[in-house]
Order: structure tokens, then C-alpha cells, then sequence
């Protein structure tokens, strides 16, 4: 493709060399630059791609796109931008053809509930008779294809690779969790999203390596409402008014609220052994009941975002109703039948913020005990584990501290700090440091009516200790206890 096709939606300075070349192929990575390609010379948190010229340009690249001079021979053109990450945006669409302008682009973007909200957005509109591709925390789904996530929202070049997979596979929509992260770096530039949705937001990803403040995340999330055609929004949100401070869509709202455009109203939790959801009647913009199979009030504005979306595209309340049935979120208060006696789910909650929403969700069922089983990741910051231990000391009636993954600490050492913080409390608990067998305790010590979580893991298949990720999915240990169980029962007969 001609350079000069590749920069048209760009403002640019073209330090040396020729416009009218032709690129065959684009890269961030220097190890994967070759003969006539384009290199983005990055800025990253951890090192600049500019002192990688030489490097590239000795492996056949024939354009840098810089922030800054480099110094490259005379047949190597240089491409001056303001911000190569937003360069690399708009390139990388150019250079798969604009697949996003061949279908409608869903934006999801929230601390809580982007990812089950686009997984019932898919399982609605594909009821519904359309083709739809995913892009979030767990996955990206193309056709039949399924590609395990890195970020909740990839790099530029990967979301523009998957778009022009999606067209190609005959995909009308796509649904996107779209991260702070992933708009604060330019990942989504360029994208022409048709909604822009809404969900929450409270103070998550303070820090270095993250946003400065609170008022940083709150700017970077109300990016993409300057780059949506309709931003849906959740009108309960206190932090609302920010979130749409410079927005250039059209705005609708959902929520509980008598001001909200489409409306939940008379809630109901329902349960019964082994299931745990609830019910309420949809109004304003729309009017029919609907039930989730999901439990707690968080669960209503999941696919209360979700119905808002999918009345943008003529979706049937028949078809709503049954969609949001079938929708499974793995990792996301996933219930795994074991007994017909007790309810017991697996949930990604891993910090204190998360646990705390997840637990007093599973209280309002006044379940006959609530079981919590966790461990905290290693090598990441020690007050996360002692809040999260009085938080479950605080609310669960009893708790199985055990490893999650250890990177380079002991797990012994991560478990006595969640004791510190459990101890606080007047908690029940015991300490299993092996995950498996913690869930089995779990299982055989379950009790009629008990509630049992199995939290931190979610969606992961592996646990990682010392630099290395070994499999280890709750779904297959599970499987293998009651496996194990029956045998034990059938050798003794």
C-alpha cells in the first residue's frame, strides 16, 4: 500500500525521503520490522521505540513514523507526528481498509460491568439474527474464532486487525470494552463508534503506572463520548455530569431513576437451590418483564445497558427476554452445579472494592451461610490483602484463604497477610494453601442453603508462580473433585 494512502487522515511532517512509496507491512514491535516496512517509533512506560531505529531501518524498514528527529539513512523516509500512538491509530485503519466503517461499532466503557454487559449484547443481537464480533477482557470473538485477551483493550493495530477480520467473516456489529487505559493511549482513535456506552465509574487504576488521579480517569473514560454518535448513559452515576463535560454525541439514559429514558422498576430477587437471579419490569423508552439468571442489583444494570443498546437495532423484547437467559459470562458470578443443595459460583473479584459489591449482593439473598474462598496475587500491594481479608472477615459467614497466583512470593506469606486483615474481624476461617484442595473443602463441607463464591480467579485458566503460568481452571478442578468423589463412593460399594 502506498505511504502516502496510509497518512491521509493525517497531519504530518515529512522530515526526508519520499511519500510515494509503497509500505508492505506495519509494526510497533523492532523485532518484527523487515524489507519495506513502517515502524512506529513509540514512547512506552517502559522503553522508547525511537532508539530502536537503527535496529529496524537495518532490517529492511523503509518509513519511521517519530515523535522526534532520528537519524536514518537518506532512503528512508521519516514521518514527524505529534503523538505516533494516535498515528499509529489512524495508520493502522487506513492500512486494513476502514474496516469499522463496514460495520456498527459498540463501545463499552465503566469500572464495573463492561464485560458481562457486551456478552449479553452479543448473545441479544445475535437472537436477533445478526452476525456480531467481541473485543474485551477475556476475549476477542471472530466468527468461530476465539483469541484469549492480553489488555481489556488491545493495541491500535490489533483492534484495526480484528475489525478487518470481523468484515471479512460477514459481521455487522462489533461490541468493544473500551478501557480508560485503552483511550487515554489512542488505542480506539480513529474508530467511528455508532454508541457509546456508559456504565459506571468509581476510583479503580490510581497510581503510577495507571491514572494520576481520579479526575484523570474521569477524563480519559469521557473521551470516548467526543467520538460516539449516541452515548448511552447510566443516569444514576453521580459522576454522570463529568463524564459528559465536552461530549459532541446525542445522549440517552438508562437506569432506576424517574429521570432515566429506559427504566427498571419493581426489582425481585428469586431464588431457590442452585439458582440465584432477578426480576424487574423494563419502562420508559421500552415496556416488558424481564429475569436474569445473574444475581444483584448490579446484574440489572447490565442488561438494562444492554436492552438500551439493542433497541438501536429493532431487537424484539421476545427475543430480549430469551437472550438475556442464555447469556453466560465466564468468570462473572458464573454459577458451576455441584449440588442440589447449595448454590456455588465462580467471580473474578480481586481486590477489596470488588469482593465488598459481590458480597453484600449475595447477603440480600439471606443465603443459610455465605462461603468465601480467596487469595490475592503476589507481588502486587499488601494493603489489597488486608482489606480484602476484612472484608470477607466483615461479611461472609465463613472464609477459605488460599493462593491465587504467587508470581515470585511465597504463598504462605501472601495468606498470613490476608490473615492480618481477617483478624481484624471476628471472621471464621481456615487457610488451604492448595487452591484444589481448598475448593474441596468448599464442596464436601457445603450445607443446604449455603451460597458458596469462589473468587479472584474468574475467567483464568492458569496460575502463575515464578514467572511461569501453569494451567489451573476452576471449571476443570471442580470436574476433577466430583470425579474423584465418585470413585471414592464406587470403590467403596
Amino acid at each position: 500500500m502506498k505511504l502516502t494512502k496510509l497518512l491521509e487522515r493525517l497531519e504530518y511532517r515529512c522530515l526526508q525521503g519520499e511519500t510515494d512509496i509503497e509500505v508492505r507491512d506495519i509494526s510497533n514491535d523492532s523485532r518484527k520490522a523487515g524489507e519495506g516496512s513502517l515502524f512506529f517509533c513509540i514512547k512506552g512506560a517502559v522503553t522508547d521505540g525511537h532508539k530502536y531505529a537503527p535496529q529496524v531501518v537495518a532490517a529492511g524498514a523503509k518509513v519511521l513514523v517519530v515523535e522526534e528527529p532520528v537519524e536514518a539513512p537518506k532512503d528512508v523516509t521519516v514521518i514527524q507526528v505529534k503523538d505516533s500512538r494516535y498515528a499509529m491509530a489512524l495508520i493502522s485503519a487506513a492500512y486494513y481498509g476502514y474496516p469499522a466503517e463496514e460495520m456498527k461499532v459498540i463501545g463499552v466503557t465503566g469500572t464495573k460491568g463492561k464485560t458481562t454487559t457486551t456478552y449479553m449484547v452479543k448473545s441479544i443481537l445475535e437472537s436477533a439474527g445478526y452476525k456480531v464480533g467481541l473485543i474485551g477482557t477475556i476475549e476477542a470473538i471472530i466468527g468461530d474464532e476465539v483469541i484469549p485477551a492480553n489488555n481489556t483493550t488491545p493495541e491500535s493495530m490489533t483492534i484495526q486487525k480484528y475489525f478487518r477480520q470481523m468484515a471479512d467473516k460477514g459481521c455487522q456489529i462489533v461490541v468493544m470494552e473500551v478501557s480508560s487505559q485503552g483511550l487515554m493511549l489512542n488505542r480506539t482513535a480513529g474508530i467511528p463508534f455508532e454508541l457509546g456506552i456508559f456504565t459506571n465509574i468509581e476510583p479503580d487504576h490510581i497510581g503510577p503506572a495507571e491514572h494520576a488521579s481520579f479526575e484523570d480517569y474521569v477524563a480519559c473514560k469521557s473521551l470516548l463520548f467526543r467520538q460516539c454518535k449516541v452515548g448511552i448513559m447510566n443516569a444514576d452515576d453521580p459522576h454522570l455530569a463529568d463524564i459528559l463535560r465536552g461530549h459532541t454525541c446525542e445522549v440517552e439514559t438508562f437506569g432506576l431513576s424517574e429521570k432515566a429514558d429506559l427504566r427498571a422498576e419493581n426489582l425481585e430477587l428469586v431464588s431457590r437451590p442452585g439458582y440465584l437471579g432477578i426480576r424487574y419490569t423494563v419502562t420508559g423508552k421500552m415496556h416488558f418483564n424481564v429475569e436474569v439468571d445473574i444475581p444483584g442489583k448490579f446484574s440489572v444494570y447490565n442488561s438494562l445497558t444492554a436492552i438500551a443498546i439493542c433497541r438501536h437495532f429493532k431487537v424484539e423484547p421476545e427475543q430480549i427476554v430469551e437472550a438475556l437467559k442464555k447469556a453466560k459470562v465466564k468468570g462473572r458470578v458464573e454459577k458451576v452445579k455441584v449440588s442440589d443443595d447449595f448454590t456455588l459460583m465462580i467471580d473474578y473479584a480481586h481486590n477489596a472494592m470488588a469482593l465488598e459489591s459481590l458480597l453484600t449482593t449475595l447477603k440480600e439473598y439471606h443465603p443459610k451461610r455465605l462461603v468465601c474462598m480467596f487469595g490475592c496475587g503476589g507481588n502486587r500491594s499488601k494493603l489489597r490483602r488486608y482489606e480484602m481479608g476484612e472484608v470477607s472477615g466483615k461479611l461472609a459467614d465463613f472464609t477459605i484463604i488460599t493462593s491465587d497466583n504467587p508470581r515470585y512470593e511465597k504463598p504462605e506469606e501472601i495468606i498470613a497477610d490476608i490473615v492480618t486483615g481477617i483478624k481484624k474481624t471476628d471472621g471464621k476461617y481456615i487457610t488451604i494453601t492448595n487452591r484444589k484442595e481448598a475448593i474441596a473443602y468448599a464442596i464436601h463441607h457445603g450445607e443446604p442453603g449455603d451460597v458458596i463464591i469462589l473468587a479472584g480467579k474468574g475467567h483464568e485458566d492458569y496460575q502463575e508462580i515464578e514467572g511461569k503460568k501453569y494451567p489451573m481452571d476452576e471449571r476443570v478442578l471442580i470436574q476433577e473433585i466430583l470425579e474423584e468423589d465418585r470413585k471414592k463412593v464406587n470403590g467403596a460399594e
